[in-house]
């Protein structure tokens, strides 16, 4: 086996690996680099480098390695070896491990173990403590048993290492759970081909019996319109906080009338700003007609809102000033030509066989014609602006 092989071999394995790391975390140098001296009285201060002394663990680290270590080889024989492993003796397994390194740490849950979100709010506090192994063996635990809760509590939180992700959205999507796939898109950093081509499968071309975790989607997207209207008619918002307001509910607004539930959700991956192109190109690539032309018609719609709304602009502070969050997730024009012009490049020789993209292509190219006349028209006034103010300019000076 040449060393090319071994590489890709082990790069497409996304199983836990069968030994924890020796350190499963990051550890704290404040209290280690202090202590380190030269191990000579006189070292050569010239040399590149120089032994030295006094490397050791604190013994809060070490303990915590060790209950990491158990809690990684106890977990994974029962998820591996026994039938009899349940999700009931998971979650007190989990509880007990967090619980201890909270504990051992000095941090404080602020939740008492009986409540029914006592596991999610110990991974939220003390789970960047458990270190990519363990979070995989969770995670894996989790899926199994479906506990769905603590498995959006790992995506949130970004305690699911990368290669991980690959199974994960392959189980979910094979377990209907579109909300999640949402939140995979929204928190998970350079999804690989396989990834992206699942989720793209999965919204383009929807199994029936996968509607109802789809209508949590629909539910967001409605409680943010509403939540946007709310705010335009709050008496207590003026000013910028009210321009910014109206632009959401606009902005909103396009995003949710006319799209399909499915297609609600594609939203998130349009705006997403972790699509590697060339690794989407090679996506886009293995979709079926049927696919390809739902997506076309998908991104044809978005071209149609931009034309008849052109006074909706993106909102970035909406987000962090009015808690509308969506905003931060509709696409922009940009997003959709990207796409669009990807589509067409890759895929044009084949789509052409298809009757009804003739149709489609005729109808964007209408839409795309009265936006670049639009754009023109709005370049030369803004010339003429910035010509009047450059003169006023200078007849003030």
């Amino acid at each position: 086996m040449t060393l090319l092989e071994v590489i890709k071999k082990a790069s497409a394995t996304h199983e836990p690996r069968e030994f924890q790391s020796d350190y499963p975390f990051i550890l704290n140098p404040d209290d280690v680099f202090p202590k380190l001296k030269p191990k000579h009285e006189n070292p050569d201060r010239t040399a590149l480098a120089y032994p030295i002394t006094g490397w050791q663990l604190q013994q809060a680290d070490s303990q915590l390695i060790d209950s990491t270590k158990k809690f990684h080889k106890k977990l994974r024989r029962k998820i591996k070896g026994t039938n009899s492993f349940d999700g009931d003796e998971f979650i007190q397994m989990l509880n007990q491990f967090l619980a201890k390194t909270s504990q051992s740490i000095g941090i404080s849950v602020g939740v008492n173990s009986s409540d029914n979100g006592y596991p999610r709010v110990l991974l939220e506090k003390v789970g960047f403590l458990m270190g990519q192994d363990v979070s995989g063996l969770v995670l894996e635990a989790c899926v199994n048993f479906e506990v769905w809760d603590l498995v959006e509590t790992l995506i949130v939180n970004g305690l699911i290492e990368k290669s991980y992700y690959s199974n994960l959205i392959t189980s979910l999507a094979a377990k209907k759970r579109s909300d999640l796939l949402c939140l995979c898109i929204k928190h998970a950093l350079d999804l690989g081909s396989s990834e992206l081509l699942c989720i793209l499968k999965y919204f383009l071309s929807p199994l029936k019996d996968a509607y109802g975790t789809l209508m949590c989607a629909k539910k967001e997207w409605e409680s943010q319109a509403l939540l946007a209207i709310e705010r335009v008619n709050d008496i207590n918002i003026s000013g910028k906080k009210l321009r910014i307001a109206k632009n959401a509910s606009i902005l909103l607004m396009i995003a949710h009338d006319d799209f399909s539930v499915p297609e609600l959700c594609l939203h998130y991956l349009l705006a997403s700003s972790n699509v590697d192109e060339v690794i989407l190109v090679s996506s886009l690539g293995k979709l079926n007609g049927q696919e390809m032309m739902n997506l076309i018609r998908y991104l044809g719609k978005w071209l149609k809102k931009f034309e008849r709304f052109p006074q909706a602009i993106p909102c970035p502070k909406a987000s962090s000033l009015l808690g509308l969050k969506a905003c931060d997730w509709v696409p922009k024009m940009e997003d959709v030509v990207r796409w669009l012009g990807l589509v067409l490049d890759e895929n044009f020789s084949s789509l052409v066989l298809h009757p009804e993209f003739h149709e489609e292509l005729k109808s964007m190219e209408r839409v795309v014609q009265s936006l670049a006349l639009e754009a023109k028209v709005c370049c030369s006034l803004g010339n003429v602006i910035d010509s009047l103010r450059f003169e006023a300019e200078g007849e003030q000076n």
